[in-house]
């Protein structure tokens, strides 16, 4: 057996630096280039699961898409329940203040790539109650990929605002993105990221007298 000389790199440690974020890093890394990119984009365009969330009388277009006549399924894009299982958020319609801070919460817990389709001139124009106190634009709470005006629009427009995304994802051309102007939004969701930071400081509060009684 060699006996390693004083200095050898053998007597002493090897500086590695953090495996996991490397390892993190080499795989996006490998996912980013050309063929596995590919790969991953194009099941991601016909894996288009929108979200169970029903904002106004659009929902009616939205069943009618997904029936047996327009059969919307056959181009990968199955209704699903649990945002965290779902990459679609389908804007039907007029979204009130309430409604708005529902459908950013969904969106918020829904994992990237995901992406928004707005429904009908009530989500981005406000239609017939584009003066009204309550309703809130969805451009301002959301970024929009596709925009399907109508009221209501037929569902042919909505599939084909699906297959234009689909076109869109295949393409490589989608990014994570938010909301560019934020000043509403932060008003919209003031009361709601409020009473979350509060349960979180309870909830620990909770968690760090229990481990003090232990």
């Amino acid at each position: 057996m060699v006996t390693p000389w004083p200095g050898d790199w053998r007597n002493g440690l090897i500086l590695v630096g953090n495996l996991e974020e490397a390892a993190r890093k080499a795989a996006r890394w490998l996912v980013e280039k050309t063929p596995i990119r590919s790969l991953r984009d194009w099941a991601t365009s016909f894996s288009l699961w929108p979200v169970h969330l029903t904002t106004s009388c659009c929902g009616a277009e939205f069943a009618a898409l997904y029936g047996p006549k327009y059969d919307a399924e056959r181009l990968g894009s199955l209704p699903f329940t649990h945002p965290r299982n779902t990459n679609l958020v389908l804007i039907e319609g007029t979204l009130t203040r309430k409604m708005a801070r529902v459908a950013r919460i969904t969106w918020e817990q829904m994992p990237w790539p995901k992406f928004v389709i707005a429904m009908g001139a009530c989500a981005f124009t406000g239609g017939i109650f584009y003066n009204s106190y309550n309703v809130v634009m969805v451009q301002d709470i959301l970024p929009v990929d596709y925009y399907v005006p109508g009221c209501p629009p037929p569902p042919d427009a909505v599939a084909r605002a699906l297959i234009k995304l689909q076109e869109k994802v295949r393409a490589g051309k989608w990014r994570p993105r938010d909301v560019e102007d934020k000043r509403k939004l932060e008003e919209l969701m003031a009361p709601m990221y409020s009473k979350g930071s509060e349960w979180l400081k309870s909830l620990a509060a909770e968690r760090l007298a229990e481990q003090s009684q232990a």
